[in-house]
């Protein structure tokens, strides 16, 4: 099956292999002339982005770069690509990369035009309201993994350098006006990669599906995601380049942030506050604490979950889902507890805390509290 398509959900988005080469043509769509691509270190000095530059070049759009993006992107790095872009006299960014080059970049379009801290901004109430709106600079995106979904966003996390702490930043205007999902760009994941982003994805559409608030669109969507990661995930991390499986986990990847609109849980209230104290990579650690948080939520979940198991194929209903989401752990390489990656159990207590004030806490089907959150923490050590 060739997976091509020209979407306008939830925004403009060419899908394909090779469609990277419209990328000019999405420049003048979304009204940029002047663009600044902002990607991660890593991927600054790979052939991907260096063909990237090399079409915008050819195009008469520069190959103007910013790359101090660090892994969990922070309020540092968004003062430098501010910076930049002001310094270049741009009028876009083109958001380039995994989830921290992507939030970033779409952080540094929102920022370059306001006056206030970007603090001031915080998934809180309508903080959002705050912003200048008109002051926002056009966005394209072009993932180069199928894991956050940040593409199809209206948000970015940015860690707070002092605090240690990942905060949500959301704006309506922060999500991209065109997107350019190429799954040819993906070939070149290592392996961990590919794992962790994927599991990301799947987390998105497991915590959808289990918040409780009224959503059906999102949890019809989840659903599909689930079943999507299920057969394609082990095919993209066996053969990276396998372009069926890499587009669809694209797919999935942007199923996942278009479904948790509904809401998050436990699993992401818990990564969150690791990521920002450990600098661990944040689908990996989602994976690390989704089986206790399905055991966790068991009460509430259970028989949504028995009906997503037989749509997914799988047998036994919520247990059977459940012994399924380890065994694909285990296939994919990712470390049976929180200790593997660095967490200590010294720090629990302060990591409660922190999860129990992420916005995330809300979205999950059974009340958080610094107590529960202790025993998953100590669980998932």
């Amino acid at each position: 099956m060739t997976l091509m398509g020209n979407w306008s959900y939830p925004t403009a988005i060419r899908f394909g292999a090779g469609r990277i080469s419209e990328l000019p043509e999405a420049c003048i769509q979304a009204g940029i002339r002047r663009p600044l691509l902002v990607t991660d270190k890593g991927l600054a000095g790979l052939p991907i982005t260096q063909a990237t530059l090399d079409i915008l070049d050819a195009a008469g759009f520069g190959r103007a770069m910013f790359a101090e993006v660090d892994p969990n992107p922070n309020d540092i790095n968004l003062a430098a690509g501010v910076e930049a872009y002001r310094a270049g006299n741009h009028d876009g960014v083109i958001a380039f990369g995994g989830g921290s080059g992507l939030d970033l970049g779409k952080m540094v379009a929102f920022m370059a035009g306001q006056t206030r801290p970007v603090w001031d901004f915080e998934d809180i109430d309508d903080w959002w309201t705050r912003a200048d709106a008109d002051a926002i600079a056009p966005i394209i995106a072009v993932p180069t993994t199928a894991g956050t979904g940040s593409e199809v966003g209206r948000a970015s996390v940015i860690t707070s350098s002092q605090g240690h702490e990942k905060k949500i930043i959301f704006h309506p205007k922060v999500l991209p006006s065109v997107v350019i999902c190429d799954p040819e760009l993906t070939v070149g994941m290592p392996k961990p990669i590919t794992a962790g982003t994927g599991l990301d994805a799947f987390a998105h559409c497991v915590e959808a599906f289990s918040s409780p608030h009224y959503h059906p669109m999102s949890q019809g969507i989840a659903l599909e995601g689930m079943r999507l990661v299920k057969e394609y995930l082990p095919r993209a991390y066996a053969d990276g380049g396998d372009i069926e499986a890499r587009g669809q986990m694209m797919s999935a990847a942007m199923m996942g942030s278009t479904a948790f609109q509904k809401g998050l849980g436990a699993i992401h209230a818990m990564s969150h506050p690791i990521g920002a104290v450990f600098n661990s990579h944040h689908g990996t650690t989602n994976a690390i604490c989704m089986p206790a948080v399905l055991e966790f939520n068991a009460e509430a979940i259970r028989e949504r979950f028995d009906m997503a198991a037989a749509y997914l194929g799988i047998e036994g209903g919520f247990d059977g889902f459940c012994t399924f989401v380890q065994t694909l752990n285990d296939q994919l390489g990712i470390p049976r507890t929180l200790s593997e990656i660095g967490v200590v159990p010294d720090r629990i207590e302060e990591l409660a805390s922190m999860a129990l004030q992420d916005p995330s806490c809300g979205g999950n089907p059974i009340t958080l509290t610094q107590d529960n959150l202790k025993t998953l923490f100590q669980r998932c050590l």
